[in-house]
């Protein structure tokens, strides 16, 4: 197993957040049972509030994608594929962190590649969406870390969710509409075989499990 240095530096930050805005940062709720309220845009409406844990019990952890002034832009499992919740950081309580660490992968190539910065620390050898279902694209962040028994056989030894959602869902697919990189079959790889998940093998599954961060951004093309 590959041994992996991660880069993550914890923020103390008074007053409003002045960050890069490299898609790099990590925020969480500093409450463990607060909640942080995301809106539609800079100074709009809430659209939805989260509690500190996930649906899966996870610490919540955003990914930073835009600053304006004291807003920050994060990716959520609670809003559609390629929209931003906005957080006011002057008056949610939030923890800060960075990593270089992030995740590309490249459907055509049937490819998952773990970088720091524009280091190519991992390669893995992935299965894809099929016809019908193929795998979104565009950029999501890492929401859970689940040992897969957690929810069935079918996913391997474990499984990180994403807040990415399947909008082509197979007819009569019985489980929800989350996109997630997890275990399987590993004689299907190479092969566009899901329903839109990103399947892996089990060694390279628990070396990500081990050095990504959650809130670790993912960004998947064709």
């Amino acid at each position: 197993m590959l041994a992996l240095a991660v880069v993550v530096a914890a923020l103390a930050v008074a007053g409003p957040l002045q960050p890069s805005d490299d898609g790099f940062m990590i925020v969480r709720p500093a409450a463990a049972n607060g909640t942080v309220a995301l809106h539609a845009s800079p100074n709009g409406p809430v659209r939805v509030r989260l509690r500190a844990r996930t649906v899966f019990g996870s610490p919540l952890a955003f990914s930073v994608a835009r600053v304006r002034g004291h807003w920050l832009g994060v990716r959520s499992e609670a809003l559609s594929n390629g929209r931003l919740g906005w957080i006011d950081s002057s008056r949610a309580r939030l923890r800060y962190e960075s990593t270089q660490l992030w995740l590309e992968a490249d459907l055509s190539r049937r490819e998952l590649v773990l970088r720091s910065g524009d280091v190519i620390l991992r390669r893995i050898a992935i299965a894809v969406g099929r016809p019908g279902s193929p795998t979104p694209t565009g950029q999501f962040a890492i929401t859970d870390k689940l040992p897969g028994e957690w929810l069935g056989a079918g996913f391997g030894c474990c499984v990180l969710a994403l807040t990415g959602h399947q909008t082509r869902l197979p007819p009569g697919w019985p489980g929800g509409d989350r996109i997630a990189i997890h275990g399987g079959n590993e004689r299907t790889l190479g092969g566009a075989v899901s329903a839109g998940c990103l399947h892996a093998a089990a060694r390279d599954l628990r070396a990500l499990m081990q050095s990504v961060p959650l809130g670790t951004r993912v960004v998947v093309h064709a």
